[in-house]
């Protein structure tokens, strides 16, 4: 019976977190073709890529399509250097997000829904464009993040390098490679308020995700109360990559010795930790809460 259990709650947690990143991909998708495509809005990424490539061709390849190629090519770089496990994250992402891209750029037409997605030029237009395109890139991003996926794309190219270089932190790189995607933006649209407006729409995704995927806190302590708590400290170690603290404990109200293991994690990694005690013992008690602040190796002050 436990292990129906167990299995009944693997199930339903994979199918939680798939819904998650297909949902969180969707939004990308729609935020990006409706929002930015129209009006030239570069925030990076392989949205950007897709803009600066379709001016760079002179539309020979569609904003769509290079969006594909791009998204498809960097899953298997991805899958080349950084291994199964990094492709993995990414599959659904990369397997959902061109042809949602494709639809919704459909709707931008005025025979849709009577031009209902269909914005004009104006200040007005593009102050909301950039703002409504940038809470749903953050939205679908957040939500992806919190179904232990990864929407892939030119964050590979940061992984890579921080693999190169251990000591870089790959937000840091991936911030690099986002502005210089929208400086070279910059320089092929000519158009210092489309640029402007780009990164606004960037820092509004940003704002987006840190309001829903990390609550405004960058880290958190789990302390795991466990009976197996060697087995569940041995996951952590091997497919968490982090480590924790064996604590010995006593029961105020039972009198009994127990042992309770503490792990410091990221919101990234929320999925994959409950996912490990509850595969391992259902009825550990887990408390969370958020860290202030963490140092040390694995972390930054």
């Amino acid at each position: 019976m436990i292990n129906l259990n167990i299995n009944k709650k693997i199930i339903f947690g994979a199918l939680r977190n798939t819904s998650l990143v297909i949902l969180g991909t969707a939004l990308l998708a729609f935020g990006t073709a409706v929002f930015l495509f129209p009006f030239g809005l570069i925030t990076g990424g392989v949205a950007g890529l897709s803009i600066i490539v379709e001016q760079a061709l002179s539309g020979a390849l569609s904003k769509d399509s290079a969006a594909a190629i791009l998204t498809w090519l960097t899953f298997f770089v991805g899958l080349a250097v950084l291994g199964r496990s990094f492709a993995i994250k990414t599959l659904v992402s990369t397997l959902v997000y061109p042809p949602s891209l494709s639809l919704a750029m459909l709707l931008v037409s005025d025979n849709v829904l009577n031009g209902y997605f269909s914005l004009d030029g104006n200040e007005s237009s593009l102050i909301l464009a950039a703002a409504a395109g940038g809470a749903l890139i953050g939205a679908g991003c957040a939500l992806s993040f919190l179904g232990g996926g990864s929407t892939g794309g030119t964050d590979v190219f940061a992984f890579i390098i921080c693999k190169r270089f251990p000591k870089l932190k790959s937000s840091k790189v991936i911030f690099a490679i986002d502005a210089m995607i929208i400086l070279l933006g910059a320089f092929i649209m000519r158009d210092l308020v489309i640029t402007l407006l780009g990164i606004f729409s960037a820092l509004t995704a940003a704002l987006v995700i840190d309001k829903i995927f990390l609550r405004g806190e960058r880290a958190f302590i789990a302390a795991i109360v466990s009976d197996r708590y060697d087995y569940i400290a041995t996951l952590i170690i091997n497919e968490l990559g982090r480590t924790a603290t064996i604590i010995d404990t006593v029961g105020a109200y039972s009198g009994e010795h127990k042992i309770m293991l503490t792990v410091s994690f990221t919101m990234t990694e929320y999925s994959k930790l409950m996912s490990i005690v509850n595969r391992v013992d259902p009825s550990a008690f887990i408390t969370v809460h958020a860290a202030h602040e963490i140092g040390g190796e694995g972390w930054t002050k």
